[in-house]
């Protein structure tokens, strides 16, 4: 979770005709996620996504107080199987491409990404403290956005997780030459996480998308 500046936010993901969410006066949150899907209805894969924390369509809301209330629109979503980026686009309208994945998880976590020969990002994740069930096991309905074709959906997402680490800071990201990369650098990245986590298991479901703002 990174706090970057909420106007190279907004220029990044403008046509999407959202508004991003500033934890405080002039900053937004970006999050990157490394994902491994190990049994669902797409199957086996990794995925890579960032996701731009952002108003739902009506709200203005900010500070961190806000933040549980703020959607996800997802910017970029790499991944490593046919079959889900074919379904993720047709049936949600997220906007995954191919990518190459090497994960290493030793005593840190780490990956690279790139996509058509170009790497986009590498990171390490320290494993952090052990957050207490008590926080984390509840499960949530958030809302994700996507854009695609020029239209922007609104997608329910329940999620339920268990095994959480997290720290302060406690990743390292290095950036590639990919053009997802100069856009992520062009956020001031590479820099020092507010928050990192790991979790050891999710369980998540996505309904249907409707198009964002009806």
């Amino acid at each position: 979770m990174f706090s970057v500046s909420a106007d190279a936010a907004q220029a990044m993901i403008d046509y999407s005709g959202l508004q991003v969410f500033q934890h405080r006066p002039g900053q937004a949150v970006v999050n990157l996620m490394l994902a491994r899907y190990i049994d669902g209805d797409l199957g086996k894969y990794h995925e890579f996504g960032t996701a731009v924390m952002v108003n739902p369509p009506g709200s203005s809301a900010r500070g961190w107080r806000a933040l549980g209330s703020a959607g996800a629109f997802i910017h970029h979503l790499p991944v490593d199987q046919e079959f889900t980026l074919e379904a993720g686009r047709t049936i949600w309208g997220f906007p995954k491409v191919m990518a190459d994945f090497t994960v290493r998880d030793g005593k840190r976590l780490g990956f690279d990404v790139a996509a058509g020969g170009e790497h986009i990002a590498t990171m390490e994740f320290g494993r952090g403290l052990p957050v207490p069930g008590l926080f984390t096991s509840r499960p949530r309905t958030l809302q994700a956005f996507s854009h695609l074709d020029g239209v922007t959906h609104q997608v329910p997402w329940e999620m339920k997780v268990s095994g959480v680490r997290g720290t302060v800071g406690g990743t390292t990201l290095r950036l590639g030459t990919h053009p997802y990369a100069q856009e992520l650098a062009a956020l001031g990245l590479p820099k020092r996480p507010m928050m990192s986590s790991t979790v050891g298991h999710v369980e998540m479901t996505f309904g249907d998308a409707e198009v964002a703002g009806r």
